[in-house]
Formats: structure tokens, C-alpha cells, sequence
């Protein structure tokens, strides 16, 4: 009885580290269909019919007229070929496939780990709120799709940024529970204690550079001042007037949006440098080593931010950039949880 609960313990841990990993293949695939402009070109939600790419040139004609309808063909892409609309119609359809993979192998195993009675109510409890996660993302990904498809030849940056942001949201927190269970531990993620605080007011702010990193890729604002470290002459861009309140939250505007995502970063690494000085002073010895890694992923990260600027956006270093985003926000995390556990 215990060979077997231990076993089945075994599949449950495997079954997430899986889960996380595909959960980050989908993430850099939806960053690089972003960075194609690959998004709009499946034109419907298609929850069942998509399922099997276009198999013969019938269904492609299908897809690709459809695709004609909206502004982002007629104002951007109207001398695009049919083969050119095949590479941008499969970082889409992979992106949408990969999805649907990953609820089926999120909810099959799930509902089995439930009827085995074996895992620990917390655990089990916790992979059902990821999994409503889950398919709300199928939900908001739809929706900020629709918000390309009539007056614009992109999508909201808004609706990006929620969905980006849930994306993060369920890959951290199957980060979290893999780090109870190797640990063996019940930590709470949101316990609120003087020592725990600065350790989640980090995540927090990783967290809004995120949501301001897809205001800038949403926007396109990182093709408005590609120098650095100033923008442009000057460390204020110069098409900035911050004269009202107004002014300092028109996330609309891509000048400001991003001097934010500057900023941000500028007192993220200002604010490593500080606890890394705390944790030092008092001596902390346990936190070294996840920090070490912290400061090699925020750096890394900092240093790309910087390339894929000074580089003109490109496409490889901005995807690698959003990859260490997500090793950021990791190291992060598990530097909290070597501070509660």
C-alpha cells in the first residue's frame, strides 16, 4: 500500500514538471507569434474544428480569404502570397494546438489523481484552480483575438497583457507546488510576515514589468527610441509631456510605456542589489546559492533587454528575452520559498 501511494506521488510530481514544461513551450510560442504578427491569421475560435490543419488547397483558400476580411491583410499584409500566409497561419496554429494539448493532459491525469484518493487534498485542490486558469486562458486568448479582427491590425495591448499575465500566473503556480512537494512542505504562497514581504514585493514587481513588457511588444513602443541608455538625447523621450495626472497613466501612449518598462527594470536591479546587501549583512547563508542565481537571471535579462533594443527588435534576441522572463520570475519564486520553507 505505501510502495503504491509512493508511486503514485512519483506521477503526480512528474505529470507537473511536464505540465510546467510544456505550460513554458506555449509561452515562447505565444511570444513568437507575437513577434510574427502571426495572431490574427485563424480568423475564429474553433474549439473542436481547428484541431487538424488545412488539408488540401480547398481549405486553405478558406482560411487565407478569411484572413482578407480583416484590417490587418487590407492595411499591412494586402501583397501577401499564399505561401506567406502558411508561416504566419502555423506559429498560430501550433500555438492553439499546444493549448489544447496541454488541458486535455492537465485534466485527464487530474481527474485521475482525484479518484485515486492518494495525492493530498491541498495539492489536488490547487491543480483544480490551475486548471480553471487554464481554460479561462482559452477564453481570454479568444477575446483578445477578437480585438484585432475589425478596427485594428493588432491586438489590444491590454488583452495581451491579461493574457500573458494569466500565463504567468499558471506556470508560477505550478512552479510553487513542485517546490512544496520536492520540499515536502504546505507553504502558503500569499503569508504576509515583515520578513516575507520584501521577497513578495519582488515578484510583484517582476510581475508589472511583465505586464508593462507586453504594453511595449503590444504597442510596438520598442521601435520608438532604440538607443540607450538614454531615449534618444535625453533620459525623458522628448515627445513626453507629463503635465497632468493624465498624463503619467496614458498606457496608450508608447513613449511612455517604454520609459516605464526602463524604469522598472533600472529599480528591480536596484532593489536586488539592496536585498542581496541585506541577506549579506545578516548573514542569510541558506538564500545565497538561489540568489546567485536570481542576480545571473536578472542580469542576463537586463543585458538582452538592452540588445534586443539596440539590435532593432530582433526577433531572436527578443524571443530569448522573454524566455529568461520566465527563468526570472522562477528564481524569484524560489528564492521566497527557500525563505519561508
Amino acid at each position: 500500500m505505501y510502495v503504491n501511494t509512493k508511486k503514485i506521488n512519483r506521477y503526480f510530481l512528474n505529470w507537473l514538471i511536464i505540465s510546467l514544461i510544456l505550460v513554458f513551450f506555449i509561452i515562447i510560442i505565444g511570444g513568437l507569434t507575437r513577434l510574427t504578427n502571426s495572431g490574427l491569421s485563424i480568423t475564429e475560435w474553433e474549439l473542436f474544428k481547428g484541431i487538424l490543419p488545412p488539408l488540401n488547397s480547398i481549405v486553405w483558400n478558406e482560411y487565407f480569404n478569411e484572413y482578407k476580411k480583416i484590417p490587418q491583410y487590407k492595411i499591412l499584409n494586402y501583397n501577401m502570397s499564399l505561401i506567406e500566409f502558411k508561416i504566419i497561419f502555423y506559429w498560430e496554429y501550433v500555438h492553439r494546438l499546444l493549448a489544447r494539448v496541454i488541458g486535455l493532459f492537465f485534466l485527464i491525469p487530474l481527474i485521475l489523481f482525484y479518484i485515486s484518493k492518494k495525492i493530498k487534498k491541498k495539492y489536488i485542490n490547487s491543480c483544480f484552480l490551475i486548471f480553471l486558469l487554464i481554460v479561462f486562458q482559452g477564453i481570454v486568448g479568444w477575446y483578445m483575438v477578437k480585438s484585432g479582427l475589425t478596427d485594428d491590425i493588432t491586438v489590444s495591448h491590454y488583452r495581451l497583457a491579461i493574457h500573458l499575465t494569466i500565463a504567468f500566473l499558471i506556470i508560477s503556480s505550478i512552479f510553487w507546488l513542485i517546490l512544496n512537494i520536492k520540499s515536502n512542505k504546505d507553504i502558503y504562497f500569499f503569508r504576509i510576515t515583515n520578513k516575507d514581504f520584501p521577497f513578495q514585493f519582488l515578484i510583484i514587481t517582476i510581475f508589472i514589468q511583465i505586464i508593462l513588457g507586453a504594453f511595449v511588444s503590444g504597442l510596438d513602443a520598442g521601435k520608438i527610441y532604440q538607443t540607450w541608455p538614454l531615449m534618444g538625447e535625453n533620459y525623458l523621450p522628448d515627445d513626453l509631456q507629463l503635465i497632468n495626472f493624465k498624463n503619467f497613466v496614458e498606457f496608450n501612449n508608447h513613449s511612455l510605456v517604454q520609459f516605464y518598462h526602463r524604469n522598472i527594470a533600472y529599480f528591480i536591479i536596484i532593489y536586488v542589489i539592496i536585498l542581496t546587501f541585506y541577506i549579506f549583512k545578516n548573514k542569510i547563508s541558506f538564500l545565497y546559492k538561489p540568489l546567485q542565481i536570481l542576480i545571473f537571471f536578472l542580469f542576463l535579462q537586463a543585458i538582452l533587454g538592452i540588445l534586443t533594443l539596440l539590435s532593432g527588435l530582433n526577433i531572436y534576441l527578443a524571443s530569448a528575452h522573454q524566455i529568461i522572463s520566465v527563468l526570472l520570475v522562477f528564481s524569484a519564486i524560489n528564492l521566497y520559498h527557500f525563505r519561508v520553507k
